[in-house]
């Protein structure tokens, strides 16, 4: 494969890898940081992603779904309210901001913040790069011995079968999460992730195939919204939930729990031992996993009354239950569902099976290939990682990698959501600035 390298003197000071909304924020700090700074004080940024353009959950896009986070938990406003970048800016130039403010919402609509991502990132494209699939993140050695470098390799978004090799101080890794699948599980398109659900939903109402019953697999919020939007887009379909809980759990987002969220929770989680760790984890788990907002938990509820009422049951629920087998035979799926309490079994003919089973991160080994190898781990085997974000390195490191999300075994249980997106871009910047103005080798591990 041919390569292509950047600009011989050109080195950046961070390289982005992905640009979903943790990059696109960090993108956004070091676009208003070089607006301020003086010529020699500014950050050279490149960001690098593989799609052809920014993308956030579009899958889940529903038109009627709503934001679980506030939307002063923006790109920018908890780093910087006066931003030109915020939410209330992206609805003024719009028109929306007094049609926004008389809807006397926290929460704006899933399909609008998404729009609100499109055009924050359109107004730092000059940092982007799209349709460049990262495949190496090589160390570049010194004479002496340093690694002073990387060298990132992606994809020619001009010609696919050429790399490009750009050379850069510190790397940025923001690739997200990927969906989350029970062993075994082989998708096809009767089965899919809920990640895929607008898509293929359009698809198969498109081709105007018969669709008589739909499994969905899943206690949390995505489940429960799979589950009402399937039902409404299928009205001849009975749409049956499968979990193990005898009913959806409500979001704890009382006031005192969404602390947990706070900036300086994660200061204090950071600090904590690793069984305080493990405990905040476990007495928190409400605020965020396999949860449901209780508004949608009430109406699933009422529709599914209304029915009974009515003697027509499309939506029903198999709680403490587990799928064991599926089989598909005939364009048909065939699922054994067991009955936990008692080990009953029921085999029922479906014609999809939608998994809304969650996500996980990425495997950053696999992604940053020999860099990885640089990376010191702790007693668990996890990545360790600095307050700043920057992974600690072996000696003779100074090159930096900086983890945006996979940090929730040091940072808490906001490090994949967007609550401190706009905080730790301001992290990772001021910890860029330091280590450009140190004179001395950063401090490792070992």
């Amino acid at each position: 494969m041919n390569s292509l390298h950047d600009t011989p003197d050109t080195v950046h000071d961070v390289l982005g890898i992905g640009f979903g909304p943790s990059n696109l924020a960090l993108a956004i700090a070091i676009e208003e940081h070089n607006a301020r700074a003086a010529p020699e004080e500014r950050i050279r940024a490149r960001f690098l992603e593989r799609q052809p353009s920014l993308g956030w959950h579009r899958g889940m896009l529903i038109d009627d779904a709503t934001m679980q986070v506030s939307f002063l938990k923006d790109l920018v406003t908890l780093r910087n309210p006066a931003s030109e970048f915020s939410f209330l800016c992206f609805l003024r130039e719009r028109g929306r901001l007094v049609d926004f403010l008389n809807a006397k919402t926290l929460f704006p609509l899933r399909i609008e913040f998404h729009e609100y991502f499109e055009w924050a990132a359109a107004r730092v494209a000059d940092q982007v790069t799209y349709a460049a699939e990262v495949v190496s993140v090589d160390p570049v050695t010194t004479e002496d011995g340093e690694i002073r470098w990387f060298d990132v390799v992606s994809r020619d978004p001009a010609a696919p079968e050429r790399t490009v090799v750009r050379r850069a101080r510190n790397v940025s890794v923001a690739v997200g999460l990927e969906p989350h699948l029970p062993p075994g599980t082989a998708l096809s398109d009767r089965v899919w992730h809920n990640s895929e659900l607008l898509p293929r939903v359009r698809a198969l109402t498109e081709s105007g195939a018969p669709v008589g019953r739909i499994l969905v697999l899943g206690a949390g919020q995505s489940g429960a919204e799979a589950v009402d939007y399937l039902h409404r887009s299928f009205p001849a379909a009975e749409v049956c939930a499968v979990f193990a809980k005898y009913g959806y759990t409500p979001a704890d987002d009382s006031p005192f729990a969404n602390r947990i969220f706070d900036p300086e929770a994660v200061d204090v989680f950071f600090r904590a031992a690793a069984d305080v760790k493990q405990s905040l984890l476990d007495y928190h788990r409400g605020t965020n996993y396999s949860v449901v907002d209780m508004d949608l938990i009430e109406s699933l509820y009422a529709t599914m009354y209304r029915e009974k009422v009515q003697g027509r049951e499309r939506l029903r629920m198999r709680n403490v239950s587990r799928i064991r087998d599926v089989r598909e035979r005939d364009g048909r799926l065939e699922v054994s569902v067991e009955y936990l309490p008692t080990g009953e079994r029921e085999f029922l003919d479906a014609d999809l099976l939608v998994h809304a089973t969650g996500y996980r991160p990425r495997d950053i080994g696999a992604l940053l290939g020999e860099a990885a190898k640089l990376c010191l781990r702790d007693e668990a085997d996890a990545v360790r990682v600095g307050r700043d974000h920057r992974v600690e390195t072996a000696p003779g490191t100074t090159a930096g990698i900086y983890l945006q999300g996979a940090t929730e075994h040091t940072h808490g249980i906001t490090s994949s959501l967007l609550s401190n997106t706009a905080v730790r871009s301001g992290e990772i910047l001021d910890s860029l600035l330091a280590q450009r103005a140190s004179a001395v080798p950063v401090r490792t591990g070992g």
